[in-house]
């Protein structure tokens, strides 16, 4: 065990994230972090590198043990070339091999014990050099930079020219490089192509350290990952798994959590009642009785309610019309921006009720050609016709169609002047959105819930075809999962730009795949496309193939994924009664007959236990009577009496508790 955390719990003021999280990792083991968005789990990640602390409990590492980290913010201002800041990860060994060439001098002018001690010397940094692999740094470097997407032409490029997602991959390949004995990623895939992804998942699933992810990729976590930690309400639990596994698993798991929170509930309201009837009873036994159950009740270690599916985020995308049967045809469309030519004469075809993916590496125009459909860019040449009756609904992935300025509820309202206030409500709230969160700002939103508030906005447009960019950006699994649900069901006609894999094998029935400036058509879904990319590529490409029909297009990376299906039951069965048996029946009558006798138990054995109070109030009074009072014949028949009844009603209060059970 090289990492142990038990108890861990933090707090921000009144707001408690995590609450008891515990779990180890071996030398080696892959885990992956996984829960809905603010459920702790970059928090749980800065605790572990110390950047936080945790309210109490331990984070035992191993001695010796380097976590390295990397962090959605991470620091990407390098100031070197993307070759030298790869080298910087390797100076000790550019250091370790100046010195073994510098001892390689020393011993040919030396004698005797100094000869000795630099041979000593020289065969340790030898051994040492060669351990860590110092005669293939090199190439291990370049390795990680083809895999990360660059190419050599880019190696002297300086940092300050890349794209925020570029210096994040640098980022990621310095950590890469490193080879600390923990590896920490936050959302490792947001800014990589799907090759690059595919590439990562090669690398840290042979990785000789331990591996802790964090990431909504449900195709990296279930490649990469040999152990789930779900972090729900605040408390970890453990999957020994991949995420097929997990998934599998959860349905039935937080199933079971419902049901304990769920009786829980029910016998702490039960027992609220009795200690209230047992107070209202009003007499000393009573109350103390009252009193020791709630002293015991407060002992009850409360059950946390399991996060819930959003049930209640159950989209329906009706298109309002149909379109017709040709929705959208593009021919020579051509692109360029400066001398930087995109592609050329592209040719895309889609028919009304398709859902078309359009895939492809970063930065090779796929969201070009959504915006040049929908004319928000200019064309350089081609032909852009829409079918008729075609009403276009646009999400971009940026969140461009929202204003700033605006709270959620004027910006739905200012869309659509025609609707009345409860049907706003009623959309916002199908997207998560209730109560006063309607008068955010939209500037204030974080990237999901922008995303949410656009996705309410296609969901009232009359719109038959939609194209989405990246939709499932900042959406956590749960959402990703009823938005799939949604589109998969959608009537209409879908083109969409997506690097989520799953989102994609779960929408498309075709895929468009944008490489070497040319589109290949796919018909099929995402696994389809995997199988089938080369082949498909040469059929319709030979141009591009070099000879023998050897595909020289940018289709490299790894193509063995996991296809098993992910998901798992998410509905558990229901147990009803057989309308036909006679047995099941005549048991179903025999149970309500003796739960009504035992209500009516219940009444009798309360107005006995009120009936004597009433008689213990009386008694209490003739002692007060003077003719009694001095009569030591009659007050000590009065005692007995009292003891008599005080006897009996303790008794009818054990029975009452009994049949309150």
């Amino acid at each position: 065990m090289i990492l142990s955390l038990q108890n861990i719990e933090k707090s921000y003021g009144i707001k408690s994230v995590l609450k008891k999280i515990n779990f180890h990792i071996e030398e080696k083991e892959k885990v992956a972090i996984v829960g809905i968005n603010g459920a702790g789990k970059t928090t749980l990640l800065r605790i572990i590198t110390g950047e936080e602390t945790a309210d109490s409990g331990n984070v035992v590492i191993s001695k010796e043990v380097r976590i390295g980290y990397l962090s959605q913010n991470q620091d990407v201002s390098f100031s070197n070339t993307i070759y030298e800041e790869m080298l910087v990860t390797k100076r000790y060994l550019i250091e370790m091999n100046d010195r073994m060439r510098e001892l390689e001098q020393l011993m040919k002018h030396a004698e005797g014990e100094e000869l000795d001690a630099l041979l000593e010397e020289y065969n340790i940094l030898s051994t040492k050099y060669d351990r860590e692999n110092g005669y293939a740094y090199k190439s291990e470097i370049t390795g990680v930079l083809k895999g990360l997407g660059f190419t050599e032409k880019d190696y002297d490029r300086h940092i300050s020219t890349l794209s925020g997602g570029q210096k994040m991959r640098i980022a990621l390949g310095r950590l890469l490089l490193s080879k600390p004995e923990i590896l920490m990623l936050d959302e490792p895939t947001n800014h990589l192509d799907m090759d690059s992804v595919a590439w990562l998942e090669d690398f840290l699933a042979s990785y000789s350290g331990a591996v802790i992810v964090v990431s909504h990729d449900r195709y990296f976590i279930d490649r990469v990952s040999t152990k789930i930690v779900e972090i729900d309400a605040g408390v970890s639990t453990v999957f020994n798994g991949n995420y097929s596994f997990y998934a599998s698993e959860r349905a039935a798991i937080r199933a079971a959590k419902m049901h304990a929170y769920m009786n829980q509930q029910q016998e702490i309201k039960h027992q609220e009642e009795v200690i209230t009837k047992l107070k209202q009873f009003n007499r000393e036994k009573s109350i103390k009785r009252a009193e020791s159950r709630e002293k015991q009740l407060a002992k009850v270690e409360r059950l946390e309610k399991p996060s819930e599916y959003k049930a209640e985020m159950r989209l329906t995308l009706t298109p309002s019309n149909l379109s017709g049967e040709d929705v959208l045809s593009v021919t020579e469309l051509s692109k360029s921006f400066g001398e930087l030519s995109l592609f050329k004469d592209l040719n895309i075809d889609i028919k009304r009720g398709e859902h078309v993916a359009l895939i492809g590496g970063n930065g090779t125009g796929k969201t070009t050609i959504l915006k040049l459909i929908d004319h928000r860019l200019t064309k350089d040449s081609g032909h852009i016709t829409l079918g008729s009756r075609v009403k276009v609904g646009y999400f971009d992935q940026e969140h461009h169609d929202l204003s700033p300025e605006k709270t959620i509820f004027e910006e739905m309202s200012d869309s659509f002047p025609d609707l009345n206030n409860t049907r706003i409500r009623n959309v916002l709230a199908a997207f998560l959105f209730t109560g006063d969160d309607v008068f955010k700002k939209i500037k204030e939103l974080s990237g999901g819930e922008r995303g949410r508030v656009s996705l309410a906005k296609l969901m009232l447009s009359p719109a038959n075809f939609l194209i989405l960019d990246e939709p499932t950006n900042h959406l956590d699994i749960q959402s990703k999962e009823i938005l799939e649900d949604a589109l998969s069901s959608y009537e209409g006609t879908l083109l969409f730009v997506s690097h989520d894999r799953y989102f994609i094998n779960k929408v498309a029935t075709r895929i468009l795949n944008l490489s070497n400036k040319v589109l290949t058509n796919y018909a099929g879904d995402y696994d389809h496309y995997l199988q089938h990319k080369d082949e498909y590529f040469r059929l319709q490409h030979p141009e591009l193939c070099g000879a023998g029909g050897t595909t020289t297009s940018a289709n490299s990376g790894n193509t063995s994924v996991n296809t098993a299906e992910i998901g798992g039951p998410v509905t558990a069965a229901a147990q009803t009664l057989a309308a036909g048996s006679k047995e099941d029946f005549l048991r179903f009558k025999a149970e309500q007959a003796a739960m009504k006798k035992r209500e009516n138990d219940i009444k009798k054995l309360e107005e006995k236990i009120s009936d004597a109070e009433e008689k213990l109030t009386e008694i209490d009074e003739r002692f007060m009577d003077p003719s009694i009072a001095s009569n030591a014949g009659a007050l000590a028949d009065l005692s007995k009496e009292r003891e008599a009844l005080e006897a009996s009603l303790q008794e009818m209060y054990e029975a009452w508790e009994t049949l309150s059970e």
